[in-house]
C-alpha cells in the first residue's frame, strides 16, 4: 500500500486527557458547532461557523527564495496560527508541500562535503571553487527531505501542546475503494483525538501526473492543489484555506495594468479569467488552484485562496480568513443580487465625475428637489422608521439616547429640508471657484481652483437623519458618496437612499450616491485604499477609534471622543454659568458637544455660587463625579471619577477644581479631546488668553458647548466634526469636503524659456480674482 501513516507523536498515549479537555470545550460551548455538510458558505462572515478546516501550503509559502530549505519564520507562523484554531475546538488538517525543497538542502550539503574531501585530497584547496552540483532529482529529494519536514513540524506544534500526525498519499489511494476507506478512517480518529494531521503526496514513489486524467466527477490528484480539494471534500470540510504566493485570483496575470484582485469569484465567472504563468516553485499554477476550489466548492467546501508569503500577513492570513475578514479570494456559489462594494464605489466614482462637471444651478436643482421629497414623502419615511423603532425596542439592543437618534418625525423631516435649501443655496459658487490667480509670465497665468475631494465613505450609526445631510453636502460639493448605516435603521435609510437617488436623476446622476447595503464589514470597507478618498465616521467614539484603527492608507475625518469642558473663573456672571452648563450638559447628553468635564476656579468654593451650580445639576438628576482636587476638598464627596479623560454620554460629569485660567488651560491640554471648551467669565482679558492658549477645534467665551455644529454655525448640515490638525477642523461643511487644483494656461511655454539661455522673465505677479475670462467663477 502507498498510504503510510507515521505518527509523528510518540506521547500520545501519555495524554490521557486530551480528548476529555477536547469534548469538556464542546460541552461548554467554547467550540464552533458542527454543522451538517454538503452546502458551502455563501457569505465570508459564515466563515466563523467553519469546525473542520484544511490548511494548504503551497511550496512558495514553505520554501525559501532560493528553493533550498524551508522559511522557517513563515512556517512557524502558520503553525501558530493552526495551533490557536486548533486549542479553540476547531479541527485543523494541513497539506503541506516543502519535502523536496528540504530534501535538496540536504542532499546539497552532502554533496558539497563528499566533493570538498574529495577534491581536496587529490587536487588541492585551490580547486574547491571550481566544484559544480549535479541536478537533484526530486524523487530522492523528496525521500531525503521527508522526515526532516515532519521532525520540524512536530518540534513546532509541540510548543502549543498540540499534537501531530504524518499521513503520505499518492493518487492511487484515491482510486482503491479499501485504501481510501482506510485513509478517511485513520483522519477521523486523528481529529477525534485532537490531533492535527500533516497530509503530503508521496513524492518518493509518486508517478509525474497525467493530463486530463480526471474521471468524470472526480478530480485527479496531480499536485496539492488537487490532494487538498479530494481530501477536503472527502473528509467534508466546512473550509479549505489555498496559502500561495499571490493575494488571491485576478482578473488577468498579477502585475498588469489592469489586474483587479477578485474579492468573490463565482463558479460562473471562469471564462472572464486570464491566467498568467505558474509558480515559481511548485507543479501548479493559478489555473490549478482555480480548478481544484471550483471542485472542492461543488463538493459542499467552501474555499478561500490567499497569499501566505506577504510578511505584513502571513502572521494572521489564516486566522483573519476565518474571522471572516476581507482577505484572499472567497469562492462562493450564491452570486448577490446586486453590484458588489467594489462595483458600487467605482459606479459612484464615474457618476460622480459627471456630477462635478454640472453647473451650479444643476446640483442646487437636485438638492432643492431632495428637500422636496423629504416632506412630499414624509408619509413613507416615517412608516419605514416606525420599523425601526420597533423592532430596536423588541430587541432592546439601544440605549434610550441611540433609541432618540434613531427615532424621525415630521418636524425633523421639516428641519432636514430647511437645512437641505440652506446647502442648495451655499453650492452656487462652491466647486471651480477661484481662490488665487497669478501671472506667471506674460500669456502664462496660474489658477488655484477649489474641486472635489473625490469618493466619501461616510459610516454612520443608528442616525438616520445623516443620511440626506450628507448626501446633500456630497451633491453641493460634487462628491461621489457611499454610505453604511447601521443595520438598526435599515428600512429608513433604504427610503432615502431612494429619494436621493430619484432626486439626482434629474440630471443623469443616480449612482453618484450609493448605500451599502451587502453584509460588508466596516473593517473590509475601510481596506479600499485604492477606491475611496476620505472616510468620515459618524457615531460612538469606539466606532471612530475602530475606523481610524482600519484605514491603511485613508485619510479619516472626524474625532474619537467628545470631551468637552465649560471653565467657570472666578469673575463669571452666575447666571450665564447656570444656563451655559445646564445647556452644554443637559440638552442633549448624549451629544459629542455635550460637556463632560465642569472646571470651576477655586475661589468659588463653598460661595452661593457653586452651591446654585450643584442645585441645578441636582435638579436636572445630573450624577456627579469628583476630580482628585475637588474631592480633597470635601468630607464626603460623590464618586470620586476613575479617569477624568472620560466621555459619559449620558447624564453624568465630572467636577474639579482648578487654581487660575492657566491651570483650566493645562488640564484641558492634558486631559481633553481638543473637540470644543468654554469659558463663562466678564473678564475680558482673561477670555481672551483661554481663546488664543487653548488648542482646540472650537473655543467659546460666554456661550454653550452646543453651538459646535455645523447648522448653528451657518453650514446648513455638516458632515461632522474633525478635531484633526489638517484639512479641515471644528464642524465641517461643504468646504470641508473640497480640496484644490492648479491650473495653469500658457501659449507654447516652456521650462527652457526662462533658462540663462531663454528670452523669458518670471513676473509672478498676483492678480485680483475678479479679472477672469467670462464664464469663470470667482469668490465672492
Amino acid at each position: 500500500m502507498y498510504l503510510q501513516k507515521m505518527f509523528s507523536c510518540s506521547r500520545l498515549l501519555a495524554r490521557p486527557n486530551a480528548l476529555q479537555t477536547f469534548r469538556r470545550a464542546a460541552s461548554q460551548g467554547k467550540m464552533p458547532l458542527a454543522r451538517a455538510h454538503g452546502k458551502s458558505f455563501a457569505h465570508r462572515s459564515e466563515l466563523r461557523q467553519a469546525k473542520r478546516i484544511v490548511v494548504k501550503l503551497g511550496s512558495a509559502v514553505v520554501t525559501r527564495g532560493d528553493e533550498c530549505g524551508l522559511a522557517l519564520g513563515r512556517l512557524a507562523s502558520i503553525v501558530e496560527q493552526v495551533a490557536v484554531l486548533q486549542n479553540q475546538g476547531r479541527e485543523m488538517m494541513i497539506v503541506t508541500s516543502g519535502a523536496v525543497a528540504f530534501g535538496k538542502q540536504r542532499l546539497r550539503h552532502e554533496i558539497l562535503l563528499s566533493q570538498s574531501v574529495r577534491q581536496a585530497l587529490h587536487s588541492g584547496q585551490n580547486q574547491l571553487k571550481d566544484m559544480a552540483l549535479p541536478v537533484l532529482e526530486a524523487r530522492a529529494c523528496a525521500a531525503a527531505g521527508q522526515s526532516g519536514l515532519m521532525a520540524l513540524y512536530e518540534a513546532m506544534f509541540t510548543q502549543y501542546s498540540t499534537c501531530t500526525a504524518q499521513i503520505l498519499v499518492t493518487n492511487l489511494d484515491f482510486h482503491d475503494d479499501q485504501k481510501r476507506r482506510n485513509l478517511n478512517s485513520t483522519l477521523h480518529e486523528l481529529l477525534r483525538m485532537n490531533i492535527v494531521p500533516i497530509i503530503n503526496t508521496n513524492d518518493a514513489v509518486v508517478p509525474p501526473p497525467e493530463p486530463n486524467s480526471d474521471l468524470q466527477g472526480v478530480i485527479s490528484i496531480k499536485d496539492n492543489d488537487s490532494l487538498a480539494a479530494r481530501l477536503a471534500v472527502e473528509m467534508r470540510a466546512d473550509l479549505l484555506i489555498a496559502l500561495s504566493d499571490v493575494e488571491g485570483l485576478y482578473d488577468s496575470p498579477p502585475g498588469s495594468d489592469d489586474a483587479k484582485l477578485l474579492d468573490t469569484f463565482y463558479p460562473g465567472d471562469q471564462h472572464s479569467i486570464t491566467y498568467g504563468t505558474k509558480s515559481r516553485v511548485g507543479i501548479g499554477g493559478m489555473e490549478a488552484k482555480v480548478k481544484a476550489a471550483l471542485w472542492a466548492l461543488q463538493g459542499g467546501t467552501s474555499v478561500v485562496i490567499a497569499n501566505g508569503t506577504h510578511p505584513k500577513v502571513t502572521g494572521h492570513v489564516i486566522t483573519d480568513i476565518v474571522e471572516g475578514k476581507k482577505v484572499g479570494t472567497f469562492f462562493s456559489e450564491v452570486k448577490p443580487a446586486g453590484p458588489t462594494v467594489e462595483q458600487q464605489t467605482e459606479m459612484a466614482r464615474s457618476a460622480g465625475r459627471t456630477l462635478a462637471s454640472l453647473e451650479p444651478e444643476q446640483r442646487s436643482d437636485i438638492i432643492c428637489a431632495f428637500a422636496d421629497l423629504l416632506t412630499e414623502r414624509k408619509d413613507e419615511i416615517l412608516s419605514a422608521n416606525k420599523k425601526d423603532m420597533e423592532h430596536a425596542a423588541n430587541t432592546g439592543r439601544l440605549s434610550p439616547a441611540l433609541l432618540k437618534r434613531l427615532s424621525l418625525s415630521s418636524s425633523k423631516l421639516n428641519s432636514l429640508s430647511i437645512g437641505l435649501r440652506q446647502i442648495a443655496v451655499s453650492s452656487q459658487d462652491s466647486v471651480g471657484r477661484v481662490l488665487r490667480r497669478t501671472r506667471v509670465a506674460n500669456n502664462l497665468e496660474l489658477e488655484q481652483i477649489t474641486v472635489p475631494i473625490g469618493v466619501l465613505l461616510v459610516i454612520f450609526e443608528s442616525r438616520p437623519d445623516c443620511l440626506p445631510q450628507v448626501s446633500a453636502l456630497a451633491i453641493a460639493s460634487g462628491n461621489a458618496l457611499l454610505l453604511k448605516g447601521g443595520k438598526e435603521a435599515a428600512n429608513t435609510n433604504r427610503i432615502l437612499h431612494e429619494l436621493a437617488q430619484e432626486a439626482l436623476s434629474l440630471h443623469g446622476v443616480k449612482d453618484a450616491i450609493q448605500l451599502v447595503s451587502t453584509r460588508e464589514e466596516v473593517e473590509d470597507l475601510c481596506r479600499l485604499e485604492k477606491m475611496i478618498d476620505l472616510i468620515i465616521p459618524r457615531g460612538s467614539s469606539q466606532l471612530v477609534r475602530d475606523i481610524q484603527r482600519s484605514a491603511k492608507g485613508i485619510p479619516v475625518l472626524g474625532h474619537s471622543e467628545g470631551i468637552c469642558h465649560v471653565y467657570v473663573d472666578h469673575e463669571a456672571s452666575i447666571d450665564k454659568a447656570i444656563k451655559i452648563i445646564r445647556d452644554s450638559k443637559c440638552d442633549y447628553p448624549a451629544a459629542c458637544n455635550a460637556m463632560e468635564t465642569l472646571l470651576v476656579h477655586r475661589d468659588l468654593l463653598r460661595t452661593p455660587v457653586f452651591d446654585q451650580i450643584i442645585d441645578m445639576l441636582r435638579t436636572e438628576h445630573v450624577k456627579i463625579h469628583a476630580g482628585p482636587k475637588f474631592a480633597s476638598y470635601l468630607t464626603f464627596s460623590p464618586s470620586e471619577v476613575k479617569s477624568l479623560r472620560t466621555e459619559y454620554g449620558d447624564l453624568e460629569c465630572c467636577i474639579e477644581v482648578v487654581d487660575s485660567m492657566q491651570e483650566a488651560v493645562d488640564h484641558i491640554h492634558k486631559y481633553g479631546s481638543s473637540h470644543t471648551d468654554v469659558i463663562v467669565t466678564e473678564n475680558e482679558e482673561t477670555a481672551e488668553q483661554f481663546l488664543q492658549q487653548l488648542d482646540s477645534a472650537c473655543v467659546f467665551w460666554n456661550a454653550s458647548s452646543r453651538f459646535a455644529d455645523g447648522y448653528r454655525f451657518g453650514l446648513g448640515a455638516e458632515v461632522g466634526i474633525s478635531t484633526a490638525r489638517i484639512h479641515a477642523r471644528g464642524p465641517v461643511g461643504l468646504e470641508g469636503l473640497l480640496t484644490t487644483k492648479w491650473v495653469l494656461r500658457g501659449e507654447g511655454h516652456t521650462a527652457a524659456d526662462f533658462s540663462e539661455q531663454g528670452t523669458m522673465t518670471y513676473l509672478h505677479e498676483n492678480l485680483p480674482v475678479a479679472q477672469l475670462l467670462p464664464g469663470r467663477r470667482t469668490t465672492s
